[in-house]
């Protein structure tokens, strides 16, 4: 729980914190520019990462094509990101609850009402949003179209 420690440590430096979370299996552009608004949105940026156990649930069995390790080391390395947290469960629920972040992103694909989060984060006063994607790019289009080379 060395996280909770750092996150408190910056909330008391007056920081905002902004939460989001995902696979990030195949580092891209996309991410890169939605990490980068995310971080616009305060001063202190957390990544909840999915276990390589959560993303075979959700994405299947041949996913992740980069292990946790690995992908918590590329996203560490990237500007915009403060720190990396890897969660177990299927949602990012449990870390939201214990991070209470001032503000909880995901990306222009989901709805508000759908995010994971949003009624706890939205019940103290903190702010739920979304941001637009500017690239048409995924991990899954990379994979499909690599395999169609």
């Amino acid at each position: 729980m060395d996280y909770l420690k750092i996150v408190e440590k910056a909330r008391k430096e007056g920081k905002k914190i902004v939460f989001t979370n995902g696979c990030f299996d195949i580092i891209h552009a996309g991410h890169v520019d939605y990490l980068e608004k995310a971080k616009s949105l305060g001063d202190f940026l957390v990544v909840g990462l999915n276990s390589d156990e959560s993303v075979k649930r959700l994405k299947g069995k041949d996913r992740p094509v980069n292990p946790q390790d690995q992908r918590k080391k590329v996203l560490s390395a990237l500007k915009p990101v403060d720190l990396v947290v890897i969660f177990e469960e299927d949602t990012p629920e449990r870390l939201i609850k214990e991070i209470k972040p001032d503000v909880l992103v995901k990306g222009g694909d989901w709805k508000i009402e759908n995010i994971v989060g949003a009624d706890f984060v939205k019940s103290y006063g903190g702010q739920v949003l979304t941001i637009d994607f500017v690239y048409d790019i995924s991990t899954s289009k990379i994979i499909s179209k690599i395999r169609n080379l």
